[in-house]
């Protein structure tokens, strides 16, 4: 047996172990399915947006859209339809997808500023398309989604309260942790990466920049829209309010809070901020306080991980502190200097 399967089958187990440790763990602390889900939810929104800010080096401020998006095809088809869950979920990654697809090819040549702008213009325009259009259901949205049903023949696989969708957006997360490790240990990952940091080089070694860019931008969506599908599901009601800022603030904070290109980083991110807002909520305002606060001192206090787009945030933080605590060996004493010979009278 060569020697990466025999590391393969204990990480296997350990990760089997992990999910089958925190499946009970919200009814272990005392009910909180709610709260887990969300935090699975929204962190499977955020890991969209990671992999085009950590791994591509771009702010895409369009990922509230792909969220969007997802959850509102979820609630037409659902509701409109009649679409069950197995319907929904591909129509909520297509309807991400081919929004993703427009917006890269209208921001393929756009770098930086330029890029975030348009992408933001996006949300705006798509913002005030939900709230005006009736078809979408205006201001008032998408009520009455019925409980998310994954049933196959005798296998009831359904969903009607928070504890019952928790084991949904566990797996749901585990897909999403696995899928972003296997693209960061592809060729498209390490293409990304040297596009990110070099983009001249990654142009003369062959790398087409512009076709990158759009891979990975189209990769992202999915993620984000399904979220958006479980999402709706969890509300049972889809809105406006899906393109609110809030949900943008909270996916940038999430991926840049604990530090970039940690595979848990926008996990932990979103738990941080989910529990404060659930368990130690000090209202309404002050909670939109501290989650802008968190941003900024994200980004302009704590490390960003320099040019290699590596950790900074939380992780780089308490890296540097403690490697500033760390006691110093000694230096070794400098060789004595040859003094000039002074001649003898």
């Amino acid at each position: 047996m060569s020697g990466a399967p025999r590391l393969l089958l204990p990480r296997l187990f350990l990760a089997v172990a992990g999910a089958l440790l925190l499946l009970p763990l919200p009814g272990w602390i005392g009910g909180v399915h709610g709260a887990f889900a969300v935090i699975a939810i929204l962190a499977v929104a955020a890991y969209g947006l990671d992999i085009v800010v950590s791994d591509l080096g771009e702010v895409s401020l369009a990922h509230t859209v792909f969220f969007a998006a997802g959850a509102y095809a979820t609630g037409l088809l659902a509701t409109r339809a009649g679409a069950g869950s197995w319907v929904t979920l591909p129509a909520a990654l297509l309807a991400g997808l081919a929004i993703a697809l427009l917006l890269g090819l209208i921001t393929l040549s756009l770098r930086e500023f330029v890029f975030s702008l348009v992408t933001y213009a996006a949300s705006v325009v798509a913002a005030a398309v939900a709230h005006n259009w009736n078809v979408l259901g205006g201001s008032d949205g998408v009520s009455g989604i019925p409980t998310l049903d994954l049933s196959i023949g005798p296998l009831r696989l359904a969903a009607r309260n928070d504890a019952e969708l928790w084991p949904f957006a566990l797996a749901l997360l585990l897909v999403t942790l696995y899928a972003v490790r296997q693209f960061r240990r592809s060729r498209l990952g390490a293409m990304a990466m040297m596009v990110h940091l070099n983009p001249r080089l990654a142009n003369m070694s062959g790398i087409d920049v512009r076709r990158v860019r759009l891979r990975v931008f189209l990769l992202s969506a999915p993620f984000s829209a399904a979220a958006g599908w479980l999402y709706a599901y969890q509300r049972a009601y889809v809105g406006p309010d899906l393109f609110e800022t809030y949900f943008l603030v909270l996916m940038l904070t999430a991926v840049v809070l604990v530090g970039r290109r940690l595979l848990l980083g926008p996990l932990l991110g979103t738990a941080l901020i989910i529990g404060q807002e659930r368990f130690l909520s000090f209202g309404g305002d002050i909670n939109a306080i501290l989650l802008g606060g968190a941003l900024i001192l994200s980004l302009a206090v704590l490390p960003s991980g320099g040019t290699s787009g590596g950790t900074g945030g939380l992780a780089g933080g308490l890296a540097g502190l403690l490697e500033r605590l760390r006691p110093r060996a000694p230096d070794a004493a400098a060789p004595p200097a040859e003094g000039r010979s002074v001649p003898q009278p």
